[in-house]
């Protein structure tokens, strides 16, 4: 299965693990709630999909990786314990608590979550001190003379043999014990994560080229040649920042990231063969709808690669303002909730004003945001969201300390501060929605009837940020050129059926 099949798998897993009868007790036994055993090759999202499960179930996430584990680290040091059995004196041994217990206890403690998930990476690539403690723990959540606390749910990853000379392959019994997830690397599936994280758009259009590029493990006369989506996004990373300060990004730097000769080469070449569309095709004035006749033109007359990066540009550029958008209108609902929470206290707690109500919304945010982080359920538009709140909260705190209020006055400057910013946010909406018809506007006339518009439809339905801007504010561009592929696709499939009859 792909990583996404994965994620939805042991997503339904750990929520029927943690599911509870009437009385509070677990459905299914702690003693049978099997580790999940994820397998697969490096670098495709393994740790990345435990997040964003543990973000959307709302519990905490531990991870270690057990290649950094002695013996001694994962099942605690022995120490001399003096005992009284009927009357006779004796000297035992006990262990302190493993590093990887304490660590849950922590995370419980610091969050004030009592449920989540344990996830052990490279759990095959065990050392030989510690590899016989590992069926005691698949079987009894047990390290030493330890338990993971229940509600807390394992998870396990590693690579198969192919991939890592360390690898260790479990036998039957262990394997009896764990409930086997097998995942392989799909560019389709990734890339629909790689619009949600922003990664960049020269590393997306042209994986779109040269999909097979995309995860490559090979053995070659100078060694192991490989690439895996790790790579692409770490690349990424490092080159929207590259291009923040102005600096290169060349064959070294991208060869620090890809380890394969070829597509290092390529990826270069293209990349600079990217920012040469960028500059030629001036994004922001087709965007504008000020673009010139020859702009125009010269997308006719390009090749499918050049055109298909062109598009890629303009909706990057397009989706990313979307996406700040509508993370602006999640944080304006979510202030808003919490001013009406704020006026409500204030009319039921008459000796608390204004100011001081603010100030106590403002901890209770700061212990959300801390709580969140130390669980491991803090994601990055969740974190952006919160501190937009605290910081109008705190404008608004230091406005009031600057002049006197009484509450509907101070209320009325809050209302005032709040409006401009849902009127800031509509304004960019609107300008959003135009840019949008300004793309598909050029989209008709440089590329008419051509598998570009096709693309473009395509796309914006499949990344999330798009998808739920149109779907909240409409677009009758998308809406007709989506209508028109619907009913080209229907004719194909009624020509296949009539083939099919062969009349």
């Amino acid at each position: 299965m792909n990583i996404k099949q994965a994620k939805e798998h042991i997503r339904n897993s750990v929520r029927l693990y943690l599911k509870r009868d009437e009385y509070g007790e677990y459905r299914i036994p702690v003693v049978r709630q099997r580790p999940i055993f994820l397998l697969g090759s490096p670098g495709i999202g393994k740790t990345a999909i435990m997040e964003q499960i543990a973000q959307e179930l709302g519990i905490a996430l531990v991870s270690y990786s057990m290649t950094h584990h002695t013996r001694q680290s994962a099942l605690g040091l022995p120490f001399i314990t003096h005992k009284n059995y009927k009357g006779l004196e004796f000297d035992i041994s006990e262990y302190t608590m493993s590093e990887i217990i304490a660590s849950i206890y922590e995370v419980m403690e610091q969050s004030g979550i009592e449920e989540g998930i344990l996830f052990l990476d490279e759990i095959n690539c065990v050392s030989e001190t510690l590899a016989p403690s590992m069926l005691q723990f698949l079987q009894y959540k047990v390290f030493g003379r330890h338990k993971v606390p229940d509600g807390w749910v394992i998870v396990t990853a590693g690579n198969p043999p192919e991939y890592n000379k360390s690898v260790r392959e479990f036998d039957v019994v262990t394997m009896d014990r764990m409930k086997l997830v097998e995942v392989e690397a799909d560019y389709a599936t990734w890339k629909e994560y790689a619009l949600r994280q922003g990664i960049h758009n020269a590393v997306t259009t042209y994986l779109d080229m040269k999909k097979n590029d995309f995860y490559r493990v090979e053995t070659t006369v100078g060694g192991k040649s490989y690439v895996t989506a790790r790579g692409w996004e770490d690349l990424s990373a490092t080159m929207l920042l590259c291009e923040e300060e102005g600096l290169a990004v060349d064959e070294t730097l991208v060869a620090q990231y890809l380890h394969n000769d070829r597509i290092v080469k390529e990826f270069t070449a293209y990349y600079e063969l990217y920012n040469k569309y960028k500059k030629d095709y001036k994004v922001e004035e087709i965007l504008a709808g000020t673009n010139s006749a020859q702009v125009v033109e010269r997308a006719r007359i390009a090749k499918f690669d050049e055109r298909l990066s062109l598009l890629g540009m303009l909706l990057d550029r397009l989706e990313s303002e979307m996406k700040e958008n509508l993370e602006r209108s999640d944080y304006l609902t979510d202030l808003m909730r919490l001013l009406k929470i704020i006026r409500t206290l204030c009319e039921k707690d008459a000796e608390k004003g204004v100011e001081e109500q603010i100030a106590e919304q403002i901890q209770n945010r700061e212990k959300l945001l801390a709580s969140m982080a130390n669980a491991g359920t803090l994601s990055a538009e969740d974190r952006r969201r919160h501190r937009a709140v605290i910081r109008f909260l705190e404008t608004a705190a230091r406005k009031l300390r600057a002049g006197s209020y009484d509450e509907a006055a101070a209320f009325a400057l809050i209302r005032e501060d709040f409006d401009a910013e849902v009127a800031g946010m509509k304004e960019e909406n609107g300008r959003i929605q135009a840019r949008l018809h300004n793309l598909f506007a050029f989209s008709e006339v440089a590329f008419m009837d051509g598998n570009e518009v096709l693309v473009l439809v395509t796309e914006l339905t499949v990344n999330a940020y798009s998808a739920r801007f149109i779907g909240l504010y409409g677009s009758a561009d998308y809406q007709r050129h989506n209508e028109d592929l619907m009913l080209h696709e229907r004719q194909d499939d009624i020509m296949k059926e009539i083939e099919a009859l062969e009349l």
